[in-house]
């Protein structure tokens, strides 16, 4: 089969075509025929050699697939070979076929059509495990970060459509303008100050953070009494200085989480909870946008444009030839 693996760490240029034996499904694994595959971040991260996949998982990226089961392990019950559906992995979805734990996989809802779907899982249970970390509940005020990005525009539309008031960072007007159609009180960070603008607001019970080190302070400055701060990145530096006086006085939280590298049964207890809470939203209240779609082949190039700051939404590679 084709995959997109490193030659080598660094730039995009090192995401090449290559070849890699076709796997075969375990025991409790469903064998999935990717039609369409979800570009991330952490992606890039990997690319870069900061990012390393957990043992065992194939040394290529992509954390999310959608497709056609074309094959069943001995104990798996809930699916059946020809089912359209999409999975979260812990890596190796840049291929043509991939093998999963029948408990990270769901149908594809009614009404995306499969590239959308390549986009919407591993987001949805990085916003949905997240809200749960952060014991979100609605009428509260949510501050997501890059509103704009793979995560955070579907954050805006879970968290609008759970009864949350959404607030998001983006930068330039335009942008911002897309994050209020979604359902978010935007903010224009190159021209507003996020903190003053959540402060004026009453400040934001629970945060979103895919910046990291740069926004820590002002993220505490910026909560409510009570606030929870969730760190899902670290875009902007992994360090920096705390006053803890301010987090003691505002009752707050700092909460770091990760997603990948949770135990099985975790991930699949997250995936459950997007099943209940996240599937029924979707289409009419949540839907991602997908910003472009790139042939496996040219993976190099989803880098490239999701490094080039212009991607609003997803960008997800496409296996037909």
């Amino acid at each position: 089969m084709r995959i997109a693996t490193f030659h080598g760490h660094g730039g995009p240029e090192t995401l090449v075509l290559g070849e890699a034996p076709e796997p075969r499904a375990g025991r409790d694994e469903v064998l999935i025929r990717v039609r369409a595959a979800g570009v991330n971040r952490a992606d890039v991260l990997q690319r870069e050699g900061r990012y390393p996949p957990p043992p065992g998982t194939p040394q290529w990226p992509g954390l999310e697939v959608a497709g056609e089961i074309a094959a069943i392990g001995d104990a798996v019950t809930r699916w059946n070979v020809g089912d359209a559906v999409c999975a979260l992995l812990p890596g190796g979805g840049y291929a043509e076929v991939v093998t999963v734990d029948a408990g990270l996989v769901l149908p594809v809802p009614p009404g995306l059509t499969m590239t959308e779907a390549g986009g919407l899982m591993e987001a949805a249970c990085t916003v949905q495990s997240n809200l749960q970390a952060a014991d979100a509940r609605a009428g509260e005020r949510l501050l997501v970060h890059g509103g704009s990005g793979g995560v955070g525009h579907l954050a805006i539309q879970i968290g609008a459509a759970l009864g949350l008031e959404v607030w998001a960072t983006a930068g330039g007007s335009d942008r911002a303008d897309r994050c209020a159609t979604l359902g978010a009180h935007p903010i224009d960070y190159r021209s507003d100050d996020f903190q003053a603008v959540m402060s004026e607001a009453g400040g934001a019970h629970v945060i979103l953070d895919v910046v990291g080190g740069a926004y820590l302070s002002r993220n505490v400055d910026a909560l409510a009494t009570g606030g929870r701060l969730v760190v899902i990145g670290m875009q902007r530096g992994a360090r920096a200085e705390l006053n803890l006086g301010t987090l003691l006085t505002k009752r707050a939280r700092v909460i770091g989480t990760t997603l990948r590298s949770r135990p099985l049964h975790e991930r699949r207890a997250i995936v459950a909870a997007v099943e209940e809470q996240v599937w029924p939203l979707v289409p009419e209240s949540v839907r991602p946008i997908v910003h472009a779609t790139v042939p496996l082949e040219r993976a190099s190039d989803a880098h490239r444009a999701l490094e080039g700051g212009e991607v609003f939404g997803k960008v997800v590679l496409t296996t037909d030839d």
